[in-house]
């Protein structure tokens, strides 16, 4: 569909993602928490592992009232994703990307233990394939044979759903795509 290379194509996303107004993406972000929270597969979710919102990726904060869930979040590390416990009010520190990592003292989570990943996303197209920022840590992570058979969702806004995304060998499809309008499950994916 698009003769962009991921660069362009994720320069485009982000530009348009940035131009929605502060209203509009709240509630486009509370959408996509109410389409999350009424599926089953967040609702039998124990622990879940999300994200801080960076660049105006769509923000999950209001699914942390859930407090019936251990929710895990992120710290890059080198090449790669540790995951720690954080519930709102915890300690937390800011990377050198600007991104909002939990404090590295918190409890780290282990594979076995995590139900669900909810995966930030500039973009995802039909198949479930996902546009990152190009820094190839989910998709390392979701490789490993202890990180690949949990359940994965792509958090995007409707207009970064796509028909088809450039991809590499080492690109991951995920198991579903939510947006503000709709959770695509993954048996439609495939």
């Amino acid at each position: 569909m698009f003769n962009q290379t991921k660069t362009e194509l994720r320069r485009l996303m982000i530009k348009q993602r940035r131009s929605i107004t502060s209203g509009e993406y709240q509630e486009k972000s509370d959408r996509i928490c109410q389409n999350l929270q009424n599926n089953p597969l967040f609702e039998q979710a124990k622990t879940i592992l999300s994200y801080f919102s960076f660049r105006q990726e769509p923000d999950l904060s209001l699914l942390l009232n859930n407090t019936d869930k251990k929710w895990g979040f992120p710290r890059c590390i080198e090449q790669s994703l540790t995951w720690h416990c954080w519930q709102p009010g915890e300690t937390y520190d800011t990377n050198n990307y600007g991104i909002i990592e939990p404090d590295a003292n918190l409890i780290q989570l282990q594979p076995f233990e995590v139900d669900l990943i909810l995966v930030p996303s500039v973009a995802c197209d039909y198949q479930g394939y996902r546009l990152g920022y190009g820094g190839g840590f989910y998709d390392r992570m979701l490789s490993l044979p202890e990180w690949n058979l949990i359940p994965t969702v792509g958090i995007i806004f409707d207009f970064a759903y796509l028909p088809q995304l450039p991809i590499d060998s080492w690109d991951k499809p995920l198991n579903s795509v939510c947006t503000e309008s709709k959770l695509i499950l993954s048996s439609i994916l495939d």
